[in-house]
């Protein structure tokens, strides 16, 4: 069976109350489907309408259906009345053999009830004794059919760019706040060796931070990324590796040629070994995070997106930098405080499941080697459905 690509809408209401790593890790663990891109959204009027409209002429669903939908689309979509601004809307697109039939099922029927769905765990649908709707929360949206998944995609790829990204001023959200900062995560590949929820149940622990994502992307890193990315870290490898190393070739020495080695000779190997050890070092954190290791990677290919995948997140709010770095936990895992990220989900000092940026600085920096707000989801769409 050939494969599919389907999509996912978390609606702002999920995400204004942090389920939006639980409904992920839901959808990953459980489908089997490969996350290949994710955006963030702030829908406009003409989207917002579009989309509604698309939906109350799903001919897939029952009338009473998708005229609840049109209209929940119309108003929970829809920027605050009061303020003006707008929603959070998050896009996430999932690969796979009968992709879309997978994450139906996942999702649930509109009117819940079996238990196990998304819809069962974060949504809500409640009625009266004359079964009229009192309260309706589907915590997600999905295509109901080929066709429609087909329309849906083609529809929010050519808002892409002017209702997607980096989200400014959103109803939850305010730069303008004294403080006010952005961040970036990236959630590293040994979370997407396979599908699991524990990309998923990292973007939960770093909830309690009461930020904001305001950007989001599923990112292939490429190794001259990689290498201007932890360039900071190259020099320090260099020196803390300097006194490791030597002691560690003068025991080396000392054992195999059965003579003591002088400190002018442990002086030397200092200075030599150790650059080239923090080189190696250095040079297994660029393999791990794209999947090339530098030295035999063609110098043409040094630009292309690696093979390893990780996804990367822009936290906003006050503070985001120190709050991020406090639940993700010390570098080293079994250093790091418990109920921390690393310490949960962390092997060692470089599998240590998240990254995050540690200075104001540093963020825009990231930001601006990771492209954050690029646009994935348009490609995905033109290589499964054209232009």
């Amino acid at each position: 069976m050939a494969s599919e690509l389907a999509f996912v809408l978390i609606n702002p209401y999920t995400i204004a109350k942090s389920r939006t790593g639980g409904v992920i890790g839901r959808f990953m663990s459980r489908t089997g489907l490969d996350l290949v891109a994710a955006r963030m959204f702030s829908p406009g009027k003409e989207l917002i309408e579009t989309y509604a409209s698309m939906v109350d002429k799903d001919k897939s669903l029952k009338p009473a259906v998708r005229r609840l939908l049109a209209d929940y689309v119309l108003c929970s979509y829809a920027p605050d009345p009061v303020t003006g601004r707008s929603r959070r809307v998050l896009m996430i697109l999932l690969e796979g053999e009968d992709a879309i039939q997978k994450v139906r099922d996942m999702a649930g029927p509109v009117t819940m009830g079996g238990g196990e769905t998304i819809r069962d765990t974060f949504g809500d649908y409640v009625v009266d004794e004359k079964k009229q709707v009192n309260y309706f929360e589907p915590a997600v949206l999905i295509g109901s059919s080929r066709e429609e998944t087909a329309a849906t995609l083609k529809l929010w790829s050519r808002h892409a760019t002017s209702d997607g990204g980096f989200l400014q001023t959103t109803v939850d959200n305010s730069p303008g706040e004294k403080g006010w900062q952005r961040t970036l995560v990236l959630i590293k590949p040994d979370s997407f060796r396979f599908p699991s929820a524990k990309p998923g149940n990292i973007i939960d622990l770093l909830s309690r931070s009461g930020l904001r994502i305001i950007a989001a992307k599923v990112h292939r890193m490429s190794v001259a990324q990689a290498e201007e990315f932890y360039r900071p870290v190259r020099q320090v490898l260099r020196e803390k590796m300097k006194r490791t190393v030597s002691e560690r070739a003068a025991k080396a020495l000392e054992a195999e040629l059965g003579i003591a080695i002088p400190d002018t000779v442990r002086q030397l190997l200092e200075e030599q070994l150790g650059p080239l050890f923090g080189d190696e070092q250095f040079n297994q954190i660029v393999k791990f995070m794209t999947g090339c290791y530098p030295p035999t990677c063609p110098p043409q290919d040094k630009t292309k997106d690696g093979p390893s995948k990780c996804l990367a997140l822009v936290y906003g709010g006050v503070g985001a930098v120190e709050k991020i770095r406090n639940l993700l936990g010390a570098t080293d895992p079994n250093k790091a405080q418990p109920g921390s990220v690393r310490r949960e989900f962390g092997l060692d000092v470089m599998v240590n499941a998240a990254h995050a940026s540690d200075s104001v600085e540093n963020a825009e920096r990231e930001i601006g080697i990771i492209k954050v707000d690029e646009d994935l989801i348009t490609p995905w769409v033109r290589k499964y459905y054209g232009n």
